[in-house]
């Protein structure tokens, strides 16, 4: 049996082992530990802990060794804290970056308000769950410490859906949200909606009492799971992105709010339903850029039922393929929110225009390490950075930058 020493972790949580001149992953380690197993394929599937970290603590969670929604559950919260702010300076100083990180946000256990769940029909009834590690295999969840109670509660309900309503050859995901209205779940991959299936997911929604309940596309109960944002309600569209938990949210905004402080007009591109739109306009005008038409139109009913927002324009608009140029960049102040492949060829326009105050919204630290050297290469430079962890015991990080003109 070899003999390991786990060098770091990699950005996805795993160990780097390493034994010799052989390196191999190795899930569920932590730095500094000794461990035994053997290497397949670069991954040590198995490994024996000999000598553990004195940052590793028993995972609360029954499911953690199986499930692979969490990979982070056996450190300590002052090694996980530590990890996730070193994996955001590491990303930056391969761009030759350095910034001050002046806060971190950790959203609560059981916060997570939106979660993606896969289903599949068995003999026996259903699997409902998340993926185990690298595989297809669903781990059936039975106690959850990242979900909201809510979700947690209609785990059962869920089932009786995917027996329902699931092929035996397929698999369903159920987008959930927790809403002031009730849950919002939107199904993939269900089988065709006859008249029997409507009435038996109409029942089901009706006993769990669902806000909405949509269908591959086809909406089986319709009342509306608005949620707030800023004084407006929102009624996003069925699946559509929002932020994980609502403390990471406002954490968020709480951060934009302060550097977007005193601007008259505001930019908020990859601007979503509104998560920073429509509290910004309760004090700046602003103008909202997405790529995709429904949640701009979630985002425009809600603000014309509230009042006392400033004015708020909307633009449909690819911004990967499409960047808004120099002289459409015009604004005291711009807040910007790209997916996981960040936003290169905005960063590129960005960085031409005379924009000097941004709130960089990132999701992969590495996307927003490359992005924000094509901002210092024009003299726009991070002045202070937030660290925010919604996905508790995930190595997902978020931050957010403000980013100056010199």
């Amino acid at each position: 049996m070899t003999l390991w020493t786990i060098e770091r972790l990699g950005r996805k949580g795993d160990g780097v082992a390493v034994a010799g001149d052989s390196r191999a992953l190795a899930a569920l380690t932590l730095p500094g530990e000794r461990i035994e197993g053997e290497a397949e394929a670069g991954r040590i599937p198995a490994p024996r802990i000999v000598t553990p970290s004195a940052q590793r603590v028993r995972p609360a969670c029954p499911h953690y060794r199986a499930c692979g929604g969490c990979s982070l559950m056996h450190g300590s919260e002052d090694f996980v804290r530590d990890w996730k702010i070193g994996v955001v300076r590491q990303a930056l100083r391969a761009q030759g970056l350095e910034a001050p990180v002046t806060g971190m946000h950790v959203s609560p256990p059981r916060s997570r308000r939106r979660a993606v769940l896969s289903g599949r029909r068995t003999k026996k009834g259903a699997l409902l769950g998340f993926h185990a590690r690298a595989s297809d295999i669903i781990v059936e969840i039975a106690d959850c410490h990242v979900l909201r109670p809510a979700i947690q509660d209609a785990l059962p309900l869920l089932r009786e859906m995917v027996v329902a309503g699931a092929s035996r050859a397929g698999e369903l995901s159920l987008a959930v949200t927790a809403t002031p209205a009730g849950l919002d779940v939107a199904v993939r991959g269900g089988k065709p909606v006859d008249p029997a299936l409507f009435q038996t997911l109409a029942l089901l929604a009706d006993q769990g009492d669902l806000a909405r309940l949509s269908w591959d596309d086809r909406t089986i109960t319709r009342r509306p799971p608005a949620l707030p944002m800023g004084r407006a309600r929102v009624v996003p569209p069925p699946g559509g992105f929002l932020q994980a938990t609502a403390e990471g949210e406002a954490a968020l905004l709480a951060a934009i709010r302060d550097v977007t402080r005193g601007a008259g007009r505001v930019l908020d591109l990859f601007a979503g339903c509104g998560t920073f739109t429509l509290p910004l306009a309760e004090t700046a005008e602003v103008h909202a850029v997405e790529g995709l038409a429904a949640p701009l139109q979630a985002l425009d009913r809600a603000a014309r039922h509230t009042t006392g927002l400033r004015r708020i324009t909307t633009e449909i608009r690819d911004l990967a393929r499409r960047p808004l140029l120099p002289d459409e960049l015009h604004h005291d102040a711009i807040v910007i929110d790209p997916p996981r492949a960040g936003a290169e060829a905005q960063a590129r326009e960005i960085a031409r225009s005379g924009a000097e105050t941004l709130a960089w919204v990132s999701c992969d630290p590495v996307t927003f390490a490359r992005d924000a050297g094509i901002l210092a290469a024009e003299g726009l430079h991070i002045v202070r950075l937030y660290v925010i962890d919604q996905f508790r015991w995930s190595p997902h990080v978020e931050t957010l930058a403000e980013i100056r003109r010199r």
